[in-house]
This record gives C-alpha cells, sequence and structure tokens, in this order.
C-alpha cells in the first residue's frame, strides 16, 4: 500500500527517532516519515543528520530490526 506524502503525519525526526529505539524496530511507516524529512530541506539540519546515522548505524549492528 502506497502512503502519499500529503498523508503523512508531520513528526520531527527526533520524534521518529525516539519511537524506533523505543521498539528497537523501524517500521515500513517510518521510513517513509524519515525519508520524508530528510526529503524535506526546511526540517533537514545537522542535529536531525545525526539522528538518521544513529538509526542506520543501529541497523547495521543488527540493533534494530525491519519490520513491516
Amino acid at each position: 500500500m502506497m502512503i502519499s506524502q500529503r498523508s503523512l503525519p508531520k513528526v520531527s525526526v527526533e520524534q521518529i527517532v525516539e519511537r524506533i529505539f523505543a521498539f528497537r524496530q523501524i517500521t515500513r511507516t517510518d521510513q517513509r516519515l524519515l525519508m520524508s524529512a530528510f526529503l524535506s530541506k526546511k526540517c533537514y539540519n545537522e542535529t536531525d543528520h545525526l539522528q538518521i546515522k544513529r538509526v542506520f548505524d543501529a541497523l547495521q549492528r543488527g540493533l534494530i530490526k525491519v519490520t513491516d
């Protein structure tokens, strides 16, 4: 199922990352929200970059599961 960018809720990268680490999993919706925030130049800053890097690092180390 495709979710349009317009239907995604407006949440901060920090909120998304907190949820990912709280549940130790990243869902497709989390992925879409992060990509939406990442592609939105208005919201993207150094702090957001570090948060996203933290998620990718945890994924590579197996600390976070990818779920549907």
